[in-house]
């Protein structure tokens, strides 16, 4: 348990030094967090564009100009961030620069350095097969630093955690419109979860990030590999040399993530991947650029 809690403070010290470094060095200028949210005090209409919220349908003035509208707000000065962490025991698996569950508090931190701002608030809630708590939502730099830190010690246990469940956790009790990040690598089956991230999507600005490895996309060929499920325990040997089984896998796994991907869209969740392998903070940058571009052309998604 020692090793483990010095290995969550020695990654939890990294990435939070990466993004207070790094992030605000690679985002110029002002941004309101990883999503821009809409907010609700009312502002001016502008024409309707591909993409918009048609809850922000302005109708007086649709009616009355024979073109669609879409009434425009003003973003809130206060936003309240909830975060929804699965740490199930699948996110204690990584064969490239990162572990799974390394990514998983690096999007943490990243949340947090983006909206912990102006009193602005974040919670979360953390999921393990064992264990689903709650953390509550609090304002300012020193809250959220424990608040990191009581993510980054969640002890890891064997198992999947209920990711449907974790999600509703958010959902209650019933919250005014603020942020809901959902970080997990939705690995149970999409049936479990969809129908609350539905849900948490009609009320919030939603931003699901998706913790992949490359090895849970494609298996390269070295021969027999042993490969033991962290969440039973089952250990299962591959031949790899089989280009037939390697091609099954890669399209099985495609599928799978098509099916997660359009889940997603279902809930008209912000999709933010975030891989193993590859430079997580730059990642954050391209989407919250993206973002932010999005923002300028009327739309959020």
């Amino acid at each position: 348990m020692a090793t483990d809690d010095a290995r969550a403070e020695v990654v939890l010290n990294r990435m939070q030094l990466l993004v207070t470094r790094k992030l605000d060095g690679l985002l110029q200028g002002d941004y309101l967090g990883l999503l821009p949210g809409p907010g609700t005090e009312a502002g001016e209409s502008r024409e309707y564009r591909p993409g918009d919220d048609v809850r922000r349908m302005d109708w007086p003035v649709t009616a009355r100009t024979t073109l669609p509208h879409v009434r425009q707000t003003v973003a809130d000065r206060e936003l309240e961030t909830w975060l929804a962490v699965d740490l199930s025991a699948s996110l204690d698996f990584g064969t490239a620069r990162y572990l799974k569950r390394d990514l998983a508090i690096a999007a943490a931190a990243a949340v947090s350095h983006l909206t912990v701002r102006g009193g602005n608030r974040i919670g979360a809630v953390v999921g393990t097969a064992g264990d689903m708590h709650r953390l509550p939502a609090r304002p300012g730099r020193k809250d959220a630093q424990g608040l990191l830190r009581a993510i980054a010690h969640t002890p890891a246990q064997p198992g999947r955690a209920d990711l449907g469940a974790l999600i509703d956790m958010l959902n209650r009790p019933p919250r005014r419109r603020g942020m809901a990040v959902v970080i997990s690598d939705y690995m149970t089956p999409v049936s479990q979860w969809a129908r609350p991230l539905r849900k948490l999507g009609v009320r919030h600005d939603l931003l699901a990030v998706e913790i992949v490895d490359p090895r849970e996309l494609e298996l390269p060929n070295v021969g027999v590999i042993a490969l033991v499920d962290p969440e039973t325990g089952r250990m299962h040997e591959v031949q790899t040399a089989d280009p037939k089984l390697r091609h099954r896998y890669a399209h099985a796994a495609a599928a799978q993530r098509a099916e997660i991907a359009s889940a997603l869209r279902g809930a008209n969740a912000a999709h933010l991947r975030l891989r193993t392998d590859s430079d997580w903070l730059l990642d954050i940058v391209r989407f919250v650029a993206a973002q932010r571009h999005a923002r300028t052309r009327g739309t959020t998604r």
